[in-house]
């Protein structure tokens, strides 16, 4: 393994990282880690980029831990990837959809040729496949310039109309009335035909309408991921295990500071978004105990609200100590797929969401992140994201709210808008 590390001036760092990002696209694997210059000091690393495979594993059974383990145990080094939301659920409680956009399968991981890695303003580049100087040198030679030309609005379709949409979210009610559950994040599709993207200029677009923490680039072969999610699913460092749930959203409201403060602090009044996220609080608290040292998992904020560019969070952080000698896999293996993606009690509201939802979620409401040499790791929640095939040129993307006792379906499905808004802004949609 060589290494090359430079320190690049504040003022020429986006110049470098559009540079980069050219010079990703050569390779059929990659990722792409983003925290966007968070100014919530989220993550110390500015950005990783992960190219090319030397080695990979694909994980095509539902739950398949041990393949991972094995892949991981036999030469701990960096790995970067996904797991699906059907990762974290059996066979028999998947609906199969007639229709998967940009499908990828189960889990994915793979020990990059090249690693990047910029914290503050220092580049380190490591790679036992290439002269790390080289590399250095081919990003900084590159001229060219992303594409990003969207000729047409394009026709976006919904998996659910409006009506059959304020009807499920009614008989959702029934059951949280019944006590079959507590809240359920339900989710709709979209989806759209033979548009031609260029990934990475979508990439920089949506960053640039939506910047966020945990955003993602990421490429397996024809299928792209492209993330703004501003969710953390879980981070390992050292012992500490950290889960960042969101549940609370409220739009921001531009020029007028005024109106915007009020919709936030209406966010942190309202009784109904701090029941679903102390629902959520307390259901990662109940799946971090199952692999913590006994007493030491707690909250460490509590209904704590952030401002992105288009909307304000309600964001909770619970963090506890991994079991001596329990795998870091371990971990990941009692909390996915994510409390803030499913819902309370987690079973029974993944059988649900295998009912009431037409499509499969696949990567959506999964994770992509890395693991470390040591163990440690870091994983986004896919939300925020479009999801595209570029054999088929068939894009897709997905927005849920989460439903309580007190859910008004038709704000549920204004929430979904809201959650979409940058999406269909950057690609151009007019949605039927």
């Amino acid at each position: 393994m060589n290494t090359f590390s430079i320190t690049i001036p504040q003022e020429q760092l986006q110049i470098f990282k559009e540079k980069m990002l050219n010079w990703i696209s050569q390779f059929n694997i990659f990722c792409l880690l983003d925290s966007c210059n968070d100014h919530n000091n989220t993550t110390s690393i500015s950005w990783s980029v992960a190219a090319g495979a030397k080695r990979s594993i694909t994980i095509t059974k539902s739950e398949d831990y041990t393949s991972l383990k094995s892949f991981y145990d036999e030469n701990p080094v960096f790995l970067f990837g996904h797991f699906n939301y059907d990762f974290g659920i059996t066979a028999n409680s998947v609906k199969q959809s007639n229709s998967v956009s940009a499908a990828f399968p189960n889990g994915f991981f793979f020990e990059p040729e090249i690693l990047l890695q910029l914290v503050g303003t220092v580049l380190t580049i490591s790679s036992a496949c290439y002269n790390t100087k080289t590399v250095y040198d081919n990003i900084q030679e590159d001229i060219s310039v992303i594409p990003h030309k969207i000729n047409k609005p394009y026709l976006a379709y919904r998996s659910v109309a409006k009506t059959q949409y304020i009807a499920d979210v009614t008989k959702l009610k029934g059951h949280i009335q019944r006590g079959d559950c507590y809240e359920i994040n339900y989710c709709q599709h979209f989806y759209v035909n033979d548009i031609c993207l260029e990934p990475l200029a979508v990439y920089q677009a949506l960053i640039a309408a939506s910047p966020v923490p945990f955003a993602a680039l990421y490429r397996l072969n024809d299928r792209f991921c492209i993330c703004a999610s501003p969710e953390r699913y879980l981070k390992k460092e050292g012992n500490m295990l950290t889960s960042q749930p969101i549940k609370g959203t409220s739009p921001r409201v531009f020029n007028n500071p005024l109106a915007d403060e009020e919709s936030k602090t209406s966010l942190l009044n309202s009784k109904k978004e701090r029941s679903e996220n102390v629902m959520v609080v307390d259901l990662v608290r109940n799946d971090l105990s199952k692999v913590c040292v006994p007493g030491s998992v707690f909250v460490k904020e509590l209904f704590g609200l952030y401002s992105f560019q288009t909307v304000h969070q309600m964001i909770s952080t619970i963090c506890g100590t991994l079991l001596p000698r329990a795998h870091w896999l371990n971990a990941i293996e009692a909390t996915f797929p994510m409390g803030s993606m499913t819902g309370a009690p987690k079973k029974k509201v993944m059988d649900l969401i295998a009912t009431f939802e037409s499509e499969q979620r696949g990567l959506f409401s999964g994770a992509i992140g890395y693991i470390t040499p040591k163990g440690d790791f870091d994983f986004n929640v896919v939300i925020r994201s479009i999801f595209y095939d570029s054999k088929s040129q068939r894009a897709s993307f997905y927005a849920g709210s989460g439903i309580t006792v007190e859910s008004i379906p038709e704000k549920e499905w204004e929430e979904c808008e809201l959650k979409i808004a940058a999406i269909v802004k950057v690609l151009q949609l007019d949605i039927e």
